[in-house]
């Protein structure tokens, strides 16, 4: 059936005629059969080709309530750093398909444009459509802790890094934990001064990911803060898994930077 249907679409949409059938854009398969269609053409021109966008803009004329296109729109413009844009196409997305793009617009909000305000505000709303779930790999509860601690508001961001690792853990305390949540969990403690609890949470890190550079820097800012003179051994071993190219590990690393992520001018000046 399915296959059939990709096959009747795909005639329509190679079939060049003055008068063109009427899609049923109401219909979720027939959106996604063409989304299907038009993922496949997109893919063979790169993000920053014309015909990108283009591809997409043909399928809206067809459909324009598919949010999916819209989402796909924005990619160049996110990659590109021009934040107004993409989010413009995200927010016709989210208000397309709510339950499946909220989360994404909020992550946005969080790490690519760095408005920890809209971002809690929208994790809020994607909260209420689809509870308990995640978005990029983690927790609502992950992104609104990050919100928080670039706010400064420490004591609320430990209660979203905590709830973040129980939501990792299921109920079943062997579960492994994102070496993530575990680094800035420890770097909230290290803010709060609270230097034991940052210490266990960046030692508990690095066991999950040893070579993580942010986790042995701020360890090494930990140890010296409290007289322990392995801070060295830890600061040139962040500066060497550094060099070597290990990274913090996030699906879009590549085109934005986290909080908190260290760069080459940490190591410029030993501290």
């Amino acid at each position: 059936m399915v296959k059939s249907l990709l096959l009747f679409l795909s005639l329509i949409l190679t079939f060049e005629a003055v008068s063109q059938p009427v899609m049923d854009c109401n219909s979720k398969t027939v959106r996604d059969s063409l989304v299907d269609i038009f993922e496949k053409k997109a893919s063979k021109y790169g993000f920053n080709h014309p015909h990108w966008e283009a591809t997409w803009d043909s399928l809206l004329t067809i459909c324009p309530n598919i949010a999916e296109a819209y989402h796909e729109k924005a990619m160049p413009y996110i990659r590109n750093g021009d934040y107004a844009k993409a989010f413009e196409f995200e927010e016709k997305a989210v208000d397309l398909d709510p339950k499946r793009w909220i989360a994404y617009y909020a992550f946005m909000n969080c790490i690519f444009s760095k408005n920890y305000e809209k971002a809690l505000i929208e994790f809020d709303r994607a909260e209420k459509l689809v509870p308990n779930a995640s978005v990029m790999d983690h927790t609502y509860s992950f992104y609104r802790g990050i919100s928080y601690l670039e706010l400064q508001e420490f004591d609320r961001a430990e209660v979203e890094f905590l709830k973040d690792i129980r939501q990792q853990r299921r109920g079943n305390e062997t579960n492994d934990i994102h070496f993530n949540s575990l680094l800035y969990l420890g770097i909230v403690y290290s803010e709060m001064k609270e230097f034991d609890k940052a210490e266990k949470y960046f030692r508990d890190c690095l066991q999950q990911y040893e070579q993580l550079p942010e986790a042995n820097y701020y360890l090494a800012l930990t140890l010296k803060i409290v007289g322990n003179r392995d801070s060295d051994l830890y600061f040139d071993k962040a500066k060497q898994y550094f060099s070597e190219g290990y990274k913090i590990n996030e699906p879009t690393e590549m085109f934005v930077n986290y909080p908190r992520q260290i760069s080459a001018q940490e190591f410029a000046v030993k501290n």
